[in-house]
């Protein structure tokens, strides 16, 4: 029996020694990107330059509306290299110096910045000083050179510079600023060494200065009266030739200067077009000897003769856009326009100086979803029998980005996605069961393609077509990118409304995108200005009803201002289908989801309106009588950021109209928080995600053998606010000048239940609001550092209940209905921390359940994300805790919060324009979903308290197996040998 015993106990010990080293959890480098995936994108290009000479790799330099400046290759539209400038640098213009530095203008004209074009590296940085606000200018010429250097011309600041294109040293400025000149162009003509700088002062005088490039002296000033005035659109025909509108867009004004002599020549728009009742207007596109106007959703390309005449040479009908003119072999000029027609582009390349036939006319069938084109370049390339071919690079109405080479989509990038506004998740359908193997693979050909592809490549017989053919259905095969739905709720759809109208859904496997939708409701003509603002969830069906998807609403916006007339999109989150659509004849300034749900388990919204009136959707019966029954119990609440004032209203009765409305109702306020605006300014709210779960409301307090009840209100609102000099960027008042006041307030009464002062802080204040505890990132002027605060707030009118006794006798309160219109016994514990970063966004871990500890993300100046334990940040930290307190995880107290290296969850990556983070909870408790997005996109799991509910991914079951194999066995083996050692000790 102890030969026996011993054998257990050594195979208990083997089975725990491999059970703990299977269930050792680590991140090494090899398992980065195993949960989580990281996009790059550019956003919208504005402008492109092509460098394809023969050495070197073919690329074409763009910069976006993100203020992105990137190279790509042409070949497969990937990232050579790129810089993010940032919101407050944005780029004004580009272009290649000297065959091998990209160079940009930007910051409104004072940064010019030389690139290297293979690497991308800053070669030199050059500021520009100047007297004046103006329109920024970037002129790089190709044959101007002083005193052996090649010179950049920069307009900006109201004045000229001169810059050495070799170091960025400044050689020259002329100021023009004192002129009140109006810089439109800035040129050198053919064949001639002079500079030209042409613009206008006011609307009725047009101006030409003719510059000295050595030293930025004057030769030559003239100046002409424009009769009818300026329109504000000037275009240059030709290097001695500029066309404008008059400012009643009813004649077209040409004004030639050659040698410095001013000659004016105006024609009628009527003369040239006919009878036309739409608005002209002049197209940016330049082409030599010739200029565009597009009126009635046409083009006429207009040539301007020797003697400043115009013709007339093509009208051309559902032109989308217009490239300029490159420059080919023989020395002509050719350039590109595209037409749109029955779901197909169609790619046209003329010779300038001959528009009666093609270079080239190719069809492409495009995706219906990318919408219009709203720009193009081209770039030409010597073909194998020595004719000229061209790749035009478009951009789309979605923001995306092609490259179209011999009647094909070479490449394209999905680069809205780098303008994300709203963000949603969504769940994916249940798996259906007893589907047939065919009806998985769609049919019986694919799935026997994909057996025959997987055999070739088993057999070294796949071709490069066959590897990329394999590994797209390897992508598509994986667990992780199955469109269904997995029992641990890891794979979900992140739906996101893009700056363009434009909603994708993208799968948290890898990122693909499932669907993509360019809502139709906001491309319609009557719809100017139109803008996506935020998505709801508008129906989640029960899981048992498998036939009905659910779906999402889109609000948007019908123009520019907030009064400007609201639109609702609700779209299928299964399919991207647009279920249905309307447009609205009240604005929206706020969109409640409130918390009832119809027979169809559509959720009803309120959309109040800039009057304050309060519109209810769905527009059906039964949402109404829901609504009735509920009408005394709803509140909200208003911001009034520029005034200083926060409202609280409630429903009065219906809408008084002249056309009756049952769905519309009135408002009146119950009570308002005014801000002196001499001494203070709102700059923060924050309240409660609606969708977090609390698990309990009780926080035992071990060390004083105390329990304390959470104060957990969804209807508590964090408000922040700054002294109004302290409003500015930091640094823009002293200590004594600026303060932080922070609040928090019951948004159904307008008790202020906290208010707390920061004396000598500034913002800007980024904050996070979850459970009971409120944390805040702000400056400390005196300090010169960034602090973090922490507010939790616990409910004192619960203080009895912990007495056992009264809990047996039925005489605690725990059942009593809880108002905000009972005064509330509130206490607040806070503490404050020094943090080293400035931060961009905060969030905070969101779990199914709440019982998993909360972590706080952190996106940081740097682009990276930060996890950080909200245990750092209790209020509770003392220098010196007690045994019971540090048994309780209470750390001790520093002045600083850690940074620690391996908490960074966006590990060595960045996510480049960092701007929001969303994070969502999977059925596992303890492991939450985070999204990160800005100019990229980035997406991880997370374990704040590690996976203690299940087995990691690697696992290793066969080593569980054979453990347990070897296990049995021993058993076996010592029975046998213990059962014939007693039988030898029997026969003793």
């Amino acid at each position: 029996m102890a030969t026996m015993s011993m054998a257990i106990r050594s195979s208990l010990l083997l089975l725990l020694f491999l059970s703990l080293t299977t269930l050792t959890v680590s991140l090494y480098e090899d398992q980065v990107g195993l949960v989580d995936w990281h996009q790059q994108y550019i956003g919208k290009v504005k402008d492109a330059v092509f460098h394809t000479q023969k050495s070197g790799r073919k690329r074409v330099v763009v910069y976006t509306e993100e203020n992105v400046i990137a190279s790509l290759d042409l070949r497969r539209g990937e990232i050579f290299w790129r810089h993010v400038l940032g919101s407050n640098d944005v780029v004004d213009g580009i272009g290649i110096a000297m065959g091998k530095y990209v160079v940009t203008l930007s910051s409104e004209g004072s940064i010019l910045r030389a690139w290297n074009l293979p690497d991308g590296q800053m070669v030199w940085e050059s500021f520009i000083d100047g007297s004046g606000a103006s329109k920024s200018l970037l002129t790089v010429p190709t044959n101007l050179i002083v005193n052996k250097e090649n010179v950049i011309l920069v307009y900006g600041k109201g004045s000229l510079h001169a810059v050495s294109g070799i170091d960025g040293t400044p050689l020259w400025t002329k100021d023009f600023a004192a002129e009140s000149l109006e810089v439109q162009h800035i040129i050198q003509p053919v064949g001639s060494d002079a500079i030209y700088v042409l613009g206008f002062v006011g609307s009725s005088q047009f101006d030409a200065y003719q510059v000295n490039p050595e030293n930025g002296e004057i030769l030559k000033h003239n100046s002409a009266a424009l009769s009818g005035g300026y329109s504000g659109e000037a275009i240059l025909a030709s290097s001695d030739i500029l066309v404008t509108l008059d400012s009643s867009r009813s004649k077209l004004v040409v004004i030639s200067f050659q040698d410095g002599e001013l000659n004016l020549q105006e024609t009628s728009i009527s003369d040239i077009l006919g009878d036309s009742s739409g608005t002209p207007v002049l197209l940016s596109s330049k082409l030599p000897g010739m200029f565009s106007v597009k009126v009635n959703g046409g083009v006429i390309l207009i040539r301007v003769t020797v003697e400043a005449r115009l013709e007339v040479m093509d009208k051309i009908n559902s032109v989308a856009a217009i490239s300029d003119a490159i420059i080919l072999n023989e020395g002509q000029k050719a350039f590109a326009l595209v037409q749109h027609g029955d779901g197909k582009i169609h790619l046209t390349v003329k010779l300038s100086h001959d528009l009666s036939g093609n270079l080239l006319k190719e069809t492409i069938v495009m995706e219906k979803q990318r919408g219009m084109v709203h720009k193009v370049f081209i770039n030409s390339y010597i073909r194998t029998d020595r004719s000229n071919g061209f790749r035009a690079l478009i951009v789309m109405e979605d923001h995306s980005l092609l490259l179209l080479q011999q009647g094909a989509i070479v490449w394209n990038r999905e680069d809205g996605l780098a303008s994300i506004v709203d963000v949603l998740t969504s769940e994916l359908p249940v798996e259906k069961e007893g589907v047939s193997v065919a009806k998985v693979e769609e049919n019986l050909f694919e799935w026997l393609k994909g057996h025959l592809l997987k055999l070739k490549g088993t057999l070294m017989l796949a071709s490069a077509d066959d590897v990329a053919a394999i590994q797209e259905r390897r992508l598509k095969s994986s667990e992780k990118s199955k469109l269904t739905r997995d029992h641990n709720g890891f794979r979900k759809l992140i739906i996101v409304l893009t700056k363009a109208g434009k909603l994708f859904a993208l799968h948290t496997g890898y990122g693909q995108v499932v669907w993509s939708l360019l809502l139709p409701n906001l491309r319609k003509s009557e719809c100017e200005f139109a803008t996506g603002l935020n998505i709801y969830q508008w129906q989640v069906p029960h899981h048992h009803a498998m036939d009905e998807n659910p779906s999402i609403l889109i609000v948007g916006r019908c123009g520019q201002g907030s009064d400007a007339p609201g639109v609702l999109s609700i779209v299928d989150a299964y399919t991207g289908t647009e279920v249905s659509s309307m447009g609205l004849t009240h604005s929206i300034s706020q969109v409640i989801p409130l918390p009832f749900t119809d027979s169809t388990e559509q959720r009803l919204h309120l959309l109040i309106d800039g009057n304050q009136l309060a519109y209810l959707y769905p527009r059906t019966s039964e949402a109404i009588d829901i609504f009735r029954r509920e009408f005394s119990n709803i509140y909200w609440y208003s911001v009034e950021t520029n005034n200083g004032i926060i409202k609280g209203h409630v429903l009065k009765s219906n809408c008084i109209q002249k056309v009756i409305d049952n769905y519309c109702f009135e408002s009146r306020d119950i009570w308002s928080i005014i801000f002196p605006t001499d001494s203070e300014k709102i700059i923060t709210t924050v309240t409660r995600k609606p969708n977090e779960v609390v698990h309990t409301q009780a926080k035992v307090i071990a060390a004083e053998d105390d329990l304390m009840y959470k104060y957990v209100s969804k209807n508590l609102l964090f408000v922040a606010t700054v002294a109004p000099k302290g409003s500015g960027a930091i640094g823009t008042a002293t200590p004594e000048e600026s303060w932080l006041t922070v609040y928090l307030i019951d948004t159904v009464t307008g008790r202020i239940l906290h208010r707390m002062t920061h004396h000598g802080a500034q913002g800007p204040v980024h904050a996070v609001f979850s459970e009971n505890w409120v944390v805040y990132h702000y400056f400390n002027l005196r300090a010169h550092r960034y602090e973090m605060s922490v507010i939790e707030i616990y409910d004192q009118s619960r203080a009895d209940n912990k007495d056992v006794w009264k809990l047996i006798l039925g005489k605690h309160n725990l059942t009593s209905p809880i108002s905000s219109y009972s005064r509330p016994e509130v206490v607040t514990k806070s503490q404050s921390y020094f943090f080293t970063y400035s931060v961009k966004a905060i969030d905070v871990t969101l779990t199914a359940k709440g019982i998993t500890s909360k972590q706080l993300l952190i996106g940081t100046i740097g682009d990276q994300v930060l996890a950080l334990e909200k245990r750092f940040l209790d209020p509770r930290r003392s220098l010196n805790p007690s045994q019971a307190e540090k048994e309780e995880g209470i750390i001790p107290l520093t002045d600083s919060l850690p940074i620690i290296p391996q908490s960074y969850v966006t590990h060595a990556l960045r996510v480049e324009g960092l701007r929001g983070i969303v994070t969502a909870s999977a059925k596992l408790e303890s492991t939450t979903l985070v999204f990160v997005y800005g100019v990229d996109l980035f997406f991880t799991q997370l374990a704040p308290s590690r996976t203690y509910d299940s087995l990691t991914d690697d696992f290793s079951y066969a080593l569980l197996l054979i453990t347990i194999v070897v296990l049995i066995a021993a058993i076996f083996v010592t029975w046998i040998l213990s059962e014939k050692k007693e039988l030898r000790e029997k026969w003793r």
